[in-house]
């Protein structure tokens, strides 16, 4: 992003109204390709955007002009990504709490499959399909109980977590499953977080699905294609040094330690590790407050905007991009204007000397950053502008 930032000065950014959204679309079409090149290697791997990672029309019209498919969470999203070019076999649809309208649009749509998270929803899918006299695709999303190296908030695997079937339920619910003539099985789906770097997890995840089909064909039932979900993290503290996720390492661990068989596909549900390192949140300096034991730098974002750090203590990045070399180094507490304790963006960072009026940015915001922002305090949501935008 700062190779963006100096090639467009920040006069660029003068009489725009901050705080919004900052996002380098070549750093997106360069991530899109990696992703691209990888999928290429194996022609049996297939790719879903996590759409509540960044739901921007343009972000999406752009994925989906990849080929990509969309991972869904909400009825919401399945409108959104078929209206942004997404095909809707390309889609798959999660979540916990699916509601009958929901369900009836992607029923209608012809979505590609439901990852069904209980037996309970599972009659539901049946009863509403055979209203519409069609047969609902479902794979079933198992809950392998691995616990992944990430924040207890983006957990998704363990047994405790209200995710997915557990594993001692499955071979029910999958009989079950074969036994119902509104629904059509299609495999197994799994997603055990978020904010991944241990490549570890994903290889025990892989040792999981491996042995839970061994198990499922040892007693003569289909096992279908497999979904790994996503999860791959990114790197929040050095956005220059690792403008990329690993892909390389991610895709790696798949090839090597997941068995597949002839014709089984294996899909993937990244969202994070594709949006999250081309985008910023462009924030102004509205005063240097001098407290008695600290410094504060108080920016017009806040936690409205981005809220990862006040609900995940998450760390993104800020970098003062109006000023130059010869300004001195000095730490702050950078906040935000909004009536909470916890409008904390960073504390104790190191930044050159801010002034009323510098752009800060919050780097790697480009995922749960703009989808995520509210009203509260009945604040404007924020726009978005793109580096094309400055041409």
């Amino acid at each position: 992003m700062v190779r963006v930032m100096k090639d467009f000065p920040t006069h660029s950014f003068q009489t725009l109204q901050t705080p919004f959204y900052f996002y380098d679309t070549a750093l997106l079409q360069q991530t899109l390709d990696a992703v691209s090149a990888q999928l290429a290697r194996h022609e049996g791997y297939r790719m879903h955007y996590a759409i509540k990672a960044n739901a921007n029309p343009v972000i999406l019209r752009m994925i989906s002009a990849k080929g990509f498919g969309a991972d869904c969470v909400s009825g919401g999203e399945v409108q959104l990504a078929i209206a942004h070019g997404f095909a809707p076999k390309s889609v798959v649809y999660a979540g916990v709490g699916k509601s009958d309208w929901e369900i009836n649009i992607a029923l209608d749509a012809g979505i590609g499959c439901f990852n069904v998270e209980s037996a309970a929803e599972l009659h539901v899918i049946n009863e509403l399909a055979l209203r519409k006299g069609v047969k609902a695709p479902v794979a079933l999303r198992v809950n392998p109980d691995i616990g992944a190296h990430t924040h207890a908030n983006i957990t998704t695997g363990l047994a405790e977590n209200k995710f997915g079937i557990n594993l001692e339920q499955l071979g029910s619910v999958l009989h079950e499953t074969l036994s119902l003539p509104g629904v059509e099985y299609k495999g197994l789906h799994f997603h055990i977080g978020s904010q991944i770097t241990d490549m570890l997890d994903f290889q025990a995840l892989c040792n999981r699905v491996n042995s839970l089909s061994h198990e499922l064909s040892r007693q003569g039932l289909p096992v279908g294609d497999i979904n790994v979900g996503g999860g791959l993290g990114v790197d929040y503290e050095h956005p220059d040094n690792a403008p990329l996720a690993d892909f390389d390492a991610y895709f790696d661990v798949f090839r090597r330690h997941l068995d597949t068989r002839p014709g089984q596909l294996v899909h993937f549900e990244l969202g994070r590790s594709i949006v999250a390192p081309c985008g910023s949140l462009i924030t102004r300096v509205l005063y240097v407050k001098e407290g008695t034991s600290k410094r504060f730098a108080i920016v017009d974002g806040s936690m409205t905007e981005l809220i990862r750090p006040a609900l995940y203590h998450a760390f993104h990045l800020p970098q003062n991009i109006s000023s130059d070399a010869a300004r001195p180094v000095t730490t702050y507490d950078v906040v935000g204007p909004v009536c909470e304790s916890s409008d904390v963006f960073a504390k104790a960072i190191d930044l050159p000397e801010c002034h009323r009026g510098d752009f800060i940015a919050f780097r790697t915001a480009g995922a749960y950053g703009e989808t995520m922002a509210s009203g509260y305090n009945a604040r404007p949501l924020p726009k978005s502008y793109f580096s094309t935008d400055f041409l």
